[in-house]
Parts: structure tokens; C-alpha cells; sequence
């Protein structure tokens, strides 16, 4: 039975959560989640809550949990935060803070 979870607007680039994203793909949840808590990376922790989540739904449904792997996983860029620092002569130079959408999909061996 597949289970999905979402997450949008989050505050991590996401060239920096695609990395990560493409070490967890094909894993087993158990597999997936020792790895998360293990990396060092700040968007580790973000998605290890998403991936929290997305075992919760399958539980919630009926899944068994323990043959659980991650099917899908993708990064989407999200909106830009648009600021400005100040530069030289009165003059600005533009900063955007982007943000990304991950979307995971979970699903049973068989």
C-alpha cells in the first residue's frame, strides 16, 4: 500500500536537500532513517521528520511497517525569498533565500 507525505516552503536550497534526497531513494525505511539521524547535514533533520511522517500515514492505513522502502523521493524549488544588502555608492545588490517542496512515497516490498 503506498503512503506519501509532504512538505512545502522549506527553509533549505534545495541543491543542498537533492543530495541528500539521492542517498535515501530505493532504501528501506530502517536503512533510510539510521542514515538521517547519522548525517551531519542541516537538511537531514528536516527530512527525517518528513520521513517520520510519511511512516505514521502507512501505519495509520494498515501498512506493514517493517517491509516499508522509500519508492519515491524528489526536491522542488519553491518560492524565493527576494532581501537586499547594501553595497557601495548607494547602490544594492539582491539575495534570494530559496525555499524547496519535497514530496516522499512509501511502499511495501513484495
Amino acid at each position: 500500500m503506498v503512503s506519501t507525505a509532504k512538505v512545502k516552503h522549506l527553509g533549505v536550497t534545495p541543491s543542498k536537500m537533492r543530495a541528500i534526497c539521492n542517498e535515501v531513494r530505493g532504501k528501506s525505511v530502517e536503512d533510510s532513517i539510521d542514515f538521517l539521524q547519522r548525517c551531519r547535514k542541516y537538511a537531514a533533520q528536516d527530512l527525517l521528520k518528513l520521513l517520520r511522517s510519511a511512516v505514521a500515514n502507512a501505519d495509520q492505513k494498515g501498512s506493514n511497517v517493517d517491509a516499508l522502502y522509500v519508492k519515491e523521493i524528489y526536491c522542488d524549488q519553491g518560492t524565493s525569498l527576494k532581501r537586499f544588502i547594501p553595497r557601495a555608492r548607494g547602490s544594492a545588490s539582491p539575495i534570494l533565500k530559496r525555499t524547496c517542496h519535497v514530496n516522499i512515497i512509501l511502499d511495501e516490498k513484495k
